[in-house]
């Protein structure tokens, strides 16, 4: 037989365990977050194979209105080695540029597209939008095991029809992926995507996860792990401006 504690979950309705989710990250403190800055290391995937390297990245964020500026920071030097920024993407709530030393270019349709439906999926946009969106149906889809771990399966769908699957730890109640499913425009193909989240730390009393990964039809496409974050920095304008280059703070 299960134990009350493994069994927490049944019996609730979908919005009570968003609700724990959302208390377990740190209630007010993780739903008012408006700035952050996160520095760590990301690798990307092909076909499951890690790409060479893992370089730094510093990611500088923005609520609202949206922005977001990712440098990647690359570490070489003939003799004595040091932090470059020699890429750098920004992005707004519909537009995105990639900076180099030759300055900015506006990204294409697919990776604006690619871009704006992973945001429109995260937990903060989901819990802050689509929570309390009229019609908006919020499930509890019972138990399943992860990896050896009892999770709690919510469903939340738009009236629209657009959905995520949110598995919350059954313990801790803190997210252990989101996920969704979406048809490719150019192929016919229903692509599932997923953001899982690991090695949590509370931050500034945000719950905040140190390592992500992200999949495509269950193959790993990004892998990042957070070396540091602070919240409540103040951005200004500039740091999501595409004419500001590189080097930038």
């Amino acid at each position: 037989m299960p134990s009350a504690a493994v069994s927490a979950g049944e019996g609730k309705s979908g919005r009570e365990l968003m609700g724990e989710m959302v208390s377990a990250l740190g209630g007010e403190a993780w739903v008012g977050k408006k700035t952050w800055v996160v520095k760590g290391r990301v690798a990307k995937f092909y076909k499951g194979e890690a790409e060479v390297g893992a370089p730094g990245f510093e990611e500088y964020v923005r609520v609202k209105p949206f922005g977001e500026r990712f440098v990647v920071v690359a570490h070489y030097g003939a003799v004595f080695a040091k932090d470059h920024r020699d890429v750098a993407q920004v992005w707004t709530a519909d537009k995105g540029w990639e900076i180099t030393y030759k300055g900015a270019r506006a990204l294409g349709a697919k990776e604006v597209a690619d871009f704006e439906r992973e945001r429109e999926h995260s937990l903060e946009v989901v819990v802050g939008e689509w929570l309390v969106e009229k019609g908006v149906e919020v499930r509890n889809e019972g138990e399943a095991m992860v990896a050896s771990e009892l999770v709690d399966e919510v469903e939340v769908v738009r009236a629209s029809g657009d959905a995520v699957t949110v598995r919350l730890d059954a313990r801790t109640h803190l997210p252990v992926s989101v996920s969704w499913q979406w048809r490719d425009a150019e192929f016919g193909d229903l692509d599932t995507e997923a953001v899982e989240f690991a090695d949590w730390h509370a931050v500034s009393g945000v719950m905040t996860p140190y390592a992500v990964t992200t999949r495509r039809n269950g193959d790993v496409t990004g892998e990042r792990f957070v070396t540091s974050v602070e919240y409540g920095v103040a951005l200004g304008e500039a740091v999501f401006d595409p004419g500001w280059g590189l080097g930038k703070k």
